[in-house]
């Protein structure tokens, strides 16, 4: 018998689904344009850029015939810049990239343009821890600095959880709080922890809710029972 999968998508299956965003790569050779099921890519011809789906972009890099660009918010100072947003502001996240008045509304990452070369910088896209652990070990010779950038993505990871563990502390009192511009990676780890705060305050609401009928069915029960001792004293 099969064990039922856990709700959700685990962090294997989030990696995988980052492999399909855009980034723009440089090519070292000449390359005709391949018909992907999700369309036709764009040719290469050195040394023009050019977007490619995260995982073509990684196989060029390994047989080394194309160097991948990193995207603005990877920059050591857009990394400085959204950590102190972070810190400085303890009860939210940092903002999702807006979109631009080209991408439609429905468009959903993978999907959105936010890891290429002309994506805003000082916005964390959805993706972006999988994204920065992928470019920091298949292709940490592009990037600027790479051991800054690896202590602030890790600097940034540890801010960002702290606030979704005390983000369980709002819900606790009957308050409610947002998860805009929470990455995927993150809802994917913290998914047990704050389901589990989730089930365990439910408990609670529970056995709160039975204890309170119980107190006011002994109550009615007592002065039942006070009433018939009243009714025997008069006899």
């Amino acid at each position: 018998m099969a064990l039922p999968l856990p709700p959700g998508l685990t962090p294997m299956e989030v990696a995988f689904l980052c492999e399909m965003e855009m980034v723009t790569v440089v090519p070292r050779q000449r390359l005709e344009s391949l018909d992907l099921l999700g369309g036709k890519t764009t040719s290469l011809r050195p040394p023009h850029r050019a977007p490619l789906p995260l995982w073509l972009a990684l196989l060029l890099k390994r047989q080394r015939r194309a160097n991948i660009i990193p995207p603005p918010w990877l920059h050591p100072h857009s990394l400085d810049r959204i950590l102190k947003m972070e810190t400085d502001n303890p009860e939210s996240f940092s903002p999702p990239p807006p979109l631009d008045h080209i991408t439609s509304s429905t468009v959903s990452p993978p999907f959105l343009p936010s890891n290429t070369a002309d994506s805003e910088p000082g916005y964390l896209p959805y993706h972006w821890i999988d994204m920065g652990e992928i470019l920091l070990e298949a292709a940490s010779d592009d990037i600027q600095d790479p051991d800054k950038v690896r202590e602030l993505l890790r600097d940034l990871r540890e801010v960002r959880m702290a606030k979704m563990r005390s983000s369980t502390l709002v819900v606790e009192g009957g308050g409610l709080t947002s998860l805009q511009g929470v990455g995927a990676m993150e809802v994917s780890e913290g998914r047990g922890f704050i389901t589990g705060v989730m089930d365990g305050l439910r408990k609670l609401g529970a056995s709160r809710e039975a204890s309170r009928r119980e107190k006011e069915q002994e109550g009615a029960g007592s002065g039942g029972d006070g009433d018939s001792e009243d009714e025997d004293m008069e006899l």
